[in-house]
């Protein structure tokens, strides 16, 4: 399981890259892991606006489907087409995959995200 100490994470499995006042949102080893195979990722449209804790997309394996979450409350400045055509790309790279970027409406929201040794530690309780 890959874990990048230069991104933050939620107990949901998603993970946080912060530049600046923008938010790079998406789903980790962890969790495409679990899911196993994904065949279908929704996600909101650009200009949508979403509180913390929201529901935004939905994730579809063959095992199951999930929905995502906000990490950070905030307007979709930009959502990967990629992942929506292709999206057995989340299944083998997770990190370079990421789903959308928001623009973050408070950044107090980041400090009630873990950080990745607070995250593995997580996932080595729930393995």
């Amino acid at each position: 399981m890959k874990i990048l100490k230069e991104l933050l994470y939620t107990k949901d499995h998603d993970w946080v890259k912060v530049e600046g006042n923008k938010a790079y949102i998406g789903i980790t080893d962890y969790a495409q892991e679990a899911l196993g195979s994904i065949v279908f990722v929704e996600l909101p449209e650009v200009d949508d606006e979403f509180q913390k804790g929201e529901s935004f997309g939905v994730v579809e394996s063959v095992k199951a489907a999930t929905d995502s979450y906000m990490p950070v409350g905030g307007k979709i400045l930009e959502i990967n087409e990629n992942i929506v055509d292709e999206p057995e790309l989340i299944n083998e790279n997770p990190y370079d995959n990421w789903f959308i970027c928001v623009e973050i409406a408070d950044k107090n929201d980041l400090s009630e995200l873990m950080d990745s040794e607070a995250y593995e530690e997580l996932c080595s309780k729930e393995e």
